[in-house]
């Protein structure tokens, strides 16, 4: 819950509270301890880096360290970042009218400096939320050093001040984002004219603003996020600015499909509808994941841009809404994803994946088909061990055939299931469940895996699937 910041307005009365100056590294490691040691934690709704990222920021963080963040797309690298603000204290008193942040017990610009010298313990204060010490820049190639550092301000000087006075300076993002964050995302992107610029911000923390012989003391802790260098054809970060950040954290995506999941679950919106109950079953979700992993283990994928979680995430809502879709048109009260529904992934997952060679033989659309095909099976085999399916196989062999659909109503798979020996002992071992959405989308699970392992034929036929003996 938000406060209110404190009641005091003036240099006097900031001084007569009490108030304690400190910097803001100091501030970020009395808050951080304050963090580790109440078990508090950090990163909120980031799932994987206990063992890995996060020790590292907690190490960096603990030493003062600028940091940057190397790795593939949907990493949570910006995400980690902005949770940085929860380090900082909830109100920061500045000098009023101040551009960049002045602390009102050690004034840097020549602004804030003027002020104090005139008005004293007068000087008015005001609070500056946590919130507002975060910066955020997407670096660009046409970003320059004047919109990092500053420039020179042509409606000051029209006013009728000199050029030689400090005053007249417009000040870029770095100095505005005195006593702050500032983040930089896609570094590399920055040219290495701009990259020179932040040399001296870097390292002997100030900046110095085109001709004018003023140096301002920066307080800043400097954050980037970038993806590997060997990925990143459009710029490369020089090698002494990298030098410069002091911590270089590698990122990874889920190491596992569960943990891949539980980030799913956490930050999906699937689609809902009054009167409809869209169920997702355990194993329809673990094609979707699955589907993810074997896009990044695959030879067609470009393992160097990544398979970003963000497309597990698409899929899993495209997924639910397909069968919402499905339910709605048919009037059922339970919506169920099929087999038959993860078509529509290839609309969700196309665009996502970077293919190794460019003019290969497969199109993007051919790779996402196989590799649905690919994660199904994994999948299938993992729910339904062999012999299992041994009596299923033996009705099909004696002729018996089945049609399924993604337009089909659930209720259309359980007629005459009982006919097909051994089938609803184990879509309900899949399922978990007797409800007939799930039972249908279990049915429809069992024979496409049987398809995959070459024991069932499978045709298309007046816009459903025909299962039949191999």
């Amino acid at each position: 819950m938000e406060t209110n910041p404190p009641d005091l307005h003036t240099l006097g009365a900031l001084r007569a509270a009490g108030h304690r100056p400190r910097s803001l590294r100091e501030e970020i490691h009395a808050n951080l301890q304050s963090c580790l040691r109440e078990g508090r934690e950090l990163f909120p709704g980031i799932r994987g880096y206990d063992e890995t990222v996060i020790p590292a920021v907690e190490n960096a963080l603990l030493c003062g360290h600028d940091i940057i963040f190397l790795g593939e797309r949907g990493q949570a690298k910006t995400r980690m970042i902005r949770a940085f603000t929860a380090l900082l204290d909830e109100w920061l008193p500045v000098i009023a009218g101040s551009e960049i942040n002045d602390d009102p017990f050690h004034p840097v610009s020549a602004y804030a400096r003027a002020l104090v010298a005139e008005r004293g313990d007068e000087t008015e204060i005001s609070w500056l939320r946590r919130e507002d010490r975060y910066t955020e820049k997407l670096a660009t190639p046409d970003v320059s050093i004047a919109d990092l550092i500053g420039d020179v301000d042509p409606i000051k000087v029209a006013e009728g001040r000199h050029l030689s006075d400090e005053q007249t300076i417009h000040f870029g993002l770095l100095p505005r984002s005195h006593r702050g964050i500032f983040c930089i995302n896609e570094l590399p992107d920055l040219t290495e004219k701009v990259q020179v610029g932040m040399f001296n911000v870097m390292e002997e923390r100030d900046v110095q603003v085109k001709g004018y012989r003023v140096r301002l003391p920066l307080d800043l802790l400097i954050v980037a996020s970038a993806n590997p260098e060997d990925y990143t054809s459009r710029g490369r970060i020089i090698t002494p600015l990298k030098d410069r950040y002091a911590a270089q954290i590698r990122t990874h995506y889920p190491p596992t499909r569960e943990l891949e999941l539980e980030v799913v679950r956490q930050e999906a919106a699937l689609p809902s509808c009054d009167g409809v109950e869209l169920r997702m079953p355990s194993f329809m979700e673990e094609i979707v994941a699955q589907l993810t992993f074997e896009a990044r283990m695959s030879p067609d994928v470009s393992q160097a841009s990544g398979v970003s979680v963000r497309m597990t995430i698409a899929n899993y809502e495209t997924l639910g809404a397909a069968a919402l879709r499905r339910a709605l048109r048919l009037g059922e009260s339970e919506a169920v994803p099929r087999v038959s529904d993860l078509a529509s992934l290839v609309a969700s997952s196309t665009g996502k994946l970077e293919l190794e060679y460019a003019g290969a033989e497969q199109s993007e659309l051919e790779v996402v088909s196989g590799l649905l095909k690919r994660a199904t099976r994994v999948v299938f085999e993992e729910h339904v061990v062999a012999g299992e399916a041994d009596a299923v196989l033996a009705s099909f062999e004696d002729g018996w055939q089945i049609e399924v659909g993604s337009r089909m109503p659930a209720a259309d798979y359980l007629e005459g299931l009982d006919q097909i020996a051994g089938l609803r002992d184990v879509a309900a071992k899949v399922a978990g469940s007797s409800s007939p959405g799930e039972m249908a989308s279990a049915i429809e699970f069992v024979l496409d895996g049987l398809h995959l392992l070459n024991q069932l034929n499978k045709n298309e036929a007046d816009g459903g699937v025909r299962y039949q003996g191999a």
